[in-house]
């Protein structure tokens, strides 16, 4: 149970991150482009210089070898996701054949069934509840769940008049900083090669990294703060699809991993990996290339402030039942 009291605090704190955000916006004490600001930071340089040091610290050869199979079931995971979210998505959105931004709404659906926070929201919540140990065993989870999410995912949130092929968006996601930052981190950890990095860049990586999880959730804040709060509550289809989101998809993941007999740390793996809120892809792409953003800003908006519940709850349920 104090692992259970440890996220409850974590929510309350990433909420209360959140709402900082919200309010530098609303009272406008930022500029309004600083969402992009804070975004490219994260992308470019927090995420990379914590999962830089985390690797360089805890990958050495008998840890990845132990945990490697961590890099597959988060493979297995996220493709099937990606194959329920075709079918589920025609639920939320039907008869869109003939309407080019019916289709673009359902790929909107499709995305958000798929892909979780699991990149700014999962870090935050596993640093701050288990530490450091298990975000290395989470970064190897998310191995190519990043990768999918920064091609396949980028493929479908993008308008197709502005889109490049699936092959050239898998080759993008490859090249993201986060991923490059996790293999050179690997590298220096498996070869040894920590010893010969200079102390007060170890410090820096460290520092920034630190940085991490406080501006996402600031992030997040901004983002929301931007659109009329009314107007992002009527959308029913919302609370549905955030409530597969935040419940029933965490479950049956966890309920089919139970019934494989794998490990519970693998299953806290996959639950905070698939059972954080909605990301801010869903506004951040189609803004930047002229799509639609309202549905995208209702579904980050009521699946952060739910999550805050829903988390602790489903974690709550995890230890008791399974």
């Amino acid at each position: 149970m104090e692992v259970f009291s440890l996220t409850v605090n974590q929510m309350l704190v990433m909420f209360s991150l959140i709402l900082v955000g919200f309010w530098l916006r609303k009272k406008r004490i930022l500029p309004e482009n600083s969402h992009t600001t804070m975004s490219k930071l994260e992308t470019f340089a927090f995420v990379p210089a914590l999962t830089l040091f985390n690797q360089m610290t805890n990958c050495t050869v008998e840890t990845f070898t132990a945990n490697a199979k961590l890099i597959l079931y988060g493979l297995i995971i996220v493709l099937l996701s990606v194959a329920a979210a075709y079918p589920i998505s025609k639920l939320f959105i039907k008869k869109a054949s003939r309407s080019s931004e019916l289709l673009y709404q359902r790929n909107i659906y499709r995305y958000a069934l798929t892909f979780s926070n699991y990149g700014f929201m999962g870090n935050f919540i596993i640093l701050g509840v288990w530490g450091d140990e298990l975000f290395y065993k989470y970064t190897l989870f998310t191995f190519f769940v990043g990768i999918i999410c920064s091609s396949w995912g980028l493929y479908v949130l993008v308008p197709k008049e502005h889109n490049a092929s699936l092959w050239a968006n898998l080759k993008r996601g490859l090249l993201t900083p986060p991923v490059i930052a996790l293999v050179i981190g690997m590298t220096f950890g498996l070869l040894n090669l920590k010893r010969f990095v200079p102390e007060f860049l170890l410090t820096a990586f460290e520092n920034a990294a630190a940085c991490q999880g406080p501006v996402a959730m600031v992030l997040a804040g901004f983002v929301i703060g931007g659109y009329n709060l009314k107007e992002l509550l009527t959308n029913k289809k919302v609370y549905a699809v955030t409530g597969l989101r935040l419940i029933v998809i965490p479950a049956v993941i966890m309920l089919i991993l139970k019934l494989l007999g794998t490990s519970d740390e693998i299953m806290t793996l996959a639950l905070i990996c698939f059972g954080t809120p909605l990301g801010l892809n869903t506004i951040v792409y189609p803004a930047a290339y002229g799509g639609d953003t309202k549905t995208g800003a209702s579904m980050t908006m009521i699946s952060h402030t739910l999550c805050v519940i829903s988390i602790p709850l489903m974690y709550l349920l995890f230890i008791v039942l399974l």
